[in-house]
């Protein structure tokens, strides 16, 4: 617990440090010449999650289709733990339909899930934006028929034109 305030306390000294040596003109070099090349402001890389096409680039969703044909089969209720440039993950809900006797007559059914998006690429048409490659769904309890308790899928990296 000392280290952790220990270093927060630090942090906070190197910064208004910094701040007060900007502010005075000691960080200007001599005679309070400007650098030569001054640093370019870089714009933050976005990280963002894409699923059905023609469907805007997600962050923090609460809701992600994986059934995008249909819509029968979807992520509902996520709470993000998490939410990184290389590492999301989330606790939610599956609901899938059961399509039985047919999708139009068929129960819609919800398994708790624990979702991670993992993996990074370059959004394909939009440069400033990252994306994740790959998702795994961990079910803790019941699971829809026929799954395992993970499942890993690829998702997809670009946006329509």
């Amino acid at each position: 617990m000392k280290r952790a305030r220990l270093g927060a306390w630090a942090i906070s000294l190197l910064v208004a440090g910094s701040a007060a040596l900007a502010i005075s003109g000691g960080l200007a070099g001599p005679a309070g010449a400007a650098p030569a090349h001054p640093a370019a402001a870089s714009a933050p890389v976005k990280t963002v999650v894409l699923d059905c096409p023609g469907l805007p680039a997600l962050v923090r969703p609460k809701t992600y289709i994986l059934s995008c044909a249909d819509g029968y089969i979807q992520l509902d209720k996520l709470s993000w733990t998490s939410w990184t440039p290389g590492l999301a993950s989330a606790t939610g809900t599956l609901v899938k339909n059961t399509c039985n006797p047919s999708c139009v007559a068929g129960h819609f059914r919800s398994y708790p899930v624990l979702v991670v998006f993992w993996g990074q690429a370059t959004v394909k048409n939009h440069p400033g934006q990252h994306c994740y490659t790959r998702m795994t769904l961990i079910y803790p309890g019941a699971r829809p028929a026929g799954l395992g308790q993970t499942q890993t899928v690829s998702l997809p990296t670009s946006l329509p034109a």
